[in-house]
């Protein structure tokens, strides 16, 4: 009995920045994003001035939370918030911001999530999964990997993926295994001992509700934090796709010059800089692929790019992918 109920805690562990300056290869402009309906920004300093919002746009941007770890935003709209109270955003300081998603869509692989699974949300020494694996099974997750009871017991786990009212994602697992032995009847032993083993410090962003695993991917994953409420999601090739507000066909990119990141109105430092009513475009110096953009070392891709002054004042910011600047080698290498 005790084996069956750590076989039931594998399910829930699956669940889980002037003037012009010449570049060698320069994209043609792109197109102005929509206008965003926005309030002038106050003054500087002022109360307004803090508490004014500053809204982005994202289209077809490949963001990394870390090395392994990327977000592949298809569309993305919602609004740039300071995590500290009194003060602006701070471009260069993922910590000091939360993306707060209005609506969009965004994809993560299979390999990125279990990255995240395996590093995050049962990265504690003792966690009670290890070595977790996760693939699509046509519109389900598979995942496997290894209870720590013992010598480690294997577990091979179907599950399907729907959103929750309240905007996370469910995990209804179907089929169930345990060291090759399937194992029935075991949903109806969720209960209370296992509600007990993922409340604690060893899990994150995971709960149980019945015989289902909830993640909050807000909380499972680390900054910059994008929290929204999930609308839908379903499984579409090797990514997890996740559908924030209402899904909107038309908002996919439709040509080639569409991958960037613009931010309007309020109150932003960026560098040495600090925007007041802000209107900055971070562009994709190559858009025949996603902008790939990596939050961590965003000033390597700055220098490696250029920047342009318009009439009015605002900012945009020709950038390459970070995974084509030329990086030096270290002597391992």
């Amino acid at each position: 009995m005790r084996h069956i109920l750590l076989a039931a805690a594998a399910i829930l562990l699956a669940s889980c920045g002037s003037n012009s300056s010449k570049v060698t290869h320069a994209a043609a402009p792109l197109p102005e994003p929509e206008p965003v309906a926005v309030q002038p920004a106050a003054p500087a300093g002022s109360h307004e001035s803090a508490a004014a919002e500053t809204q982005v746009e994202m289209v077809n941007v490949d963001i990394h939370l870390d090395a392994e770890l990327i977000l592949h935003v298809r569309h993305l709209t919602g609004r740039f918030l300071s995590t500290k109270k009194g003060q602006p955003p701070i471009f260069d300081d993922k910590r000091s911001y939360i993306v707060a998603v209005d609506s969009g869509i965004v994809g993560v692989s299979m390999a990125s999530m279990t990255h995240a699974m395996n590093t995050y949300v049962f990265g504690e020494p003792d966690a009670p999964l290890k070595n977790l694996q996760l693939s699509a099974e046509g519109s389900q997750i598979r995942q496997k990997g290894i209870l720590q009871k013992g010598p480690g017991i294997p577990f091979d786990m179907v599950g399907e993926i729907s959103a929750t009212p309240d905007g996370k994602i469910r995990i209804h697992p179907t089929q169930m295994k345990v060291e090759h032995v399937p194992v029935k009847g075991l949903m109806k032993l969720f209960g209370l001992d296992m509600a007990k083993l993922i409340n604690t410090r060893k899990t994150k962003g995971v709960s149980v509700d019945d015989n289902d695993i909830i993640l909050d991917p807000a909380q499972m994953l680390p900054p910059p934090q994008m929290r929204g409420r999930i609308t839908a999601v379903r499984v579409e090739g090797d990514e997890i796709v996740q559908v924030f507000g209402k899904e909107r066909p038309d908002a996919a990119p439709g040509h080639p010059h569409s991958n960037y990141m613009a931010y309007r109105g309020g109150v932003l430092r960026f560098g040495r800089l600090t925007m007041n009513n802000v209107d900055m475009q971070l562009i994709d110096a190559d858009p025949t692929d996603p902008f790939d953009f990596f939050p961590d070392h965003y000033n390597e891709q700055l220098v490696a790019g250029y920047s342009k002054t318009t009439a009015s004042g605002g900012l945009r910011v020709y950038m390459p992918d970070y995974n084509k600047i030329s990086k030096p080698l270290t002597p391992a290498e």
